[in-house]
């Protein structure tokens, strides 16, 4: 049914989940997993799901891509423990909206999968989830996971 999945994780577990879902679509057809992270500075304290904690907004942009990095291998490690075979990672800039439905069109992807709630703060309850706006304009399916 799909052939290529992007899976947009940053580190929360509702990320975790959706990547547990996205590794079972993609294992029960051979297909290619593509993990897409967009590293940003939080406003708050917060220690993601694969052991790497939040980086303060004063952070250099190395800093920040550097943990971006820690965060892509660590769900690509957790991919191919739950049978993901082929497995691309992924980093960008800017808003992560805009990044995932842009790397989903020039993938080519048949499916995103996505946490419906990330590590965003109230401006995201505000202003929209990051899901809510992929689910409204992706130009495939799209599965958010709780």
């Amino acid at each position: 049914m799909f052939n290529s999945v992007l899976i947009a994780v940053d580190g929360s577990e509702h990320a975790k989940k959706a990547l547990e879902v996205a590794c079972q679509l993609v294992h029960k057809e051979n297909a290619t997993l593509h993990i897409l992270h967009i590293p940003e500075a939080l406003s708050h304290e917060t220690t993601l799901v694969w052991g790497i904690g939040a980086i303060a907004i004063e952070s250099s942009r190395e800093a920040l891509e550097e943990a971006g990095k820690s965060v892509v291998e660590r769900a690509s490690e957790a991919a191919r423990g739950m049978g993901a075979s082929h497995v691309e990672t992924h980093l960008s800039k800017g808003d992560p909206a805009r990044n995932i439905l842009r790397h989903a069109e020039k993938l080519g992807v048949d499916a995103i999968v996505m946490g419906s709630r990330g590590l965003g703060d109230f401006a995201g309850l505000m202003m929209g989830s990051v899901s809510h706006k992929v689910t409204h304009s992706a130009k495939c399916t799209v599965i958010s996971v709780r």
